[in-house]
């Protein structure tokens, strides 16, 4: 049964009493880690940056209306994404990681904000995709974001240079699989870990939401950091309601100690 939910002190006194011993953490994030970024829990794989109704995948294939307002929207707010930077959540995990203590990050979010905050780009497992990247969704070729965006001033609607199909965020649509090679890693460190830290996830959009469980059935333990309940905290060791980056910064401080902290700014 979960432990720690009689405020956050004792909790996260119980969060450090049950990290302490793991050599193989996995975190797995969600929304509730970038919200202090700016970025708003909005939940979906598209995220905030998605601000209307996700289009499906058929309606964004058929419907160029679709497409024209999914561009328009990005130009507009792919910038503030692009400029976003990692807050005390996001530096506390990589912290975490030069330390040899976490192994991996599995996440929901498409922010890259991880791979900013110096989480190794190849033990970022993303999910749901990432919008730091555009792909064709006929050939799958892709290319930075940033080499479209440069584009949509005078082509508003972008096609793919090498077949002619329509280009979009390498990011989940609704009625499309996630991919294949992340969450092939994902249920594989989640297979080997000893520790499970969620963050900042709802646990509610499947299939993504069964890695905590999966680590479970293989053995390891589950602490939950999270301002609201989940379906999983019948199975948690451990429960933290509160906000990420200070949880995570105080997890830190207690298992890396006072030249760790101070070396992390």
């Amino acid at each position: 049964m979960a432990d720690g939910l009689e405020g956050q002190g004792p909790a996260v006194a119980t969060l450090v009493t049950l990290v302490r011993p793991a050599r193989r953490i996995v975190a797995f994030t969600g929304a509730g880690i970038s919200t202090e970024s700016g970025i708003p829990d909005y939940r979906g794989p598209g995220g905030v940056w998605e601000r209307n109704a996700p289009p499906t995948l058929s309606d964004f294939r058929d419907n160029p209306e679709t497409r024209r307002q999914y561009w328009r929207d990005r130009r507009r707010n792919y910038p503030t994404l692009r400029d976003t930077q990692p807050n005390a959540g996001h530096v506390a995990l990589a912290r975490l990681q030069r330390a040899g203590l976490l192994r991996s990050v599995i996440t929901q979010n498409i922010d890259g904000l991880h791979q900013k905050s110096g989480i190794a780009g190849d033990t970022t497992f993303e999910l749901h995709g990432t919008a730091h990247v555009v792909r064709c969704l006929d050939c799958r070729a892709t290319w930075p974001a940033e080499q479209i965006q440069a584009k949509l001033e005078t082509e508003p609607l972008p096609i793919c240079e090498v077949c002619g199909g329509p280009l979009r965020a390498a990011t989940v649509l609704f009625g499309e699989s996630m991919p294949e090679t992340p969450l092939r890693r994902a249920i594989a460190a989640a297979n080997a870990c000893d520790l499970m830290l969620v963050v900042g996830s709802s646990l509610v959009v499947q299939p993504a939401a069964r890695i905590p469980e999966i680590a479970v059935a293989s053995g390891a333990r589950l602490a939950i950091v999270n301002h609201d309940p989940t379906p999983l905290d019948d199975l948690a060791d451990v429960i933290v309601r509160g906000s990420a980056g200070q949880v995570l910064t105080e997890l830190a401080d207690a298992l890396l100690g006072d030249d760790q902290a101070a070396g992390s700014g």
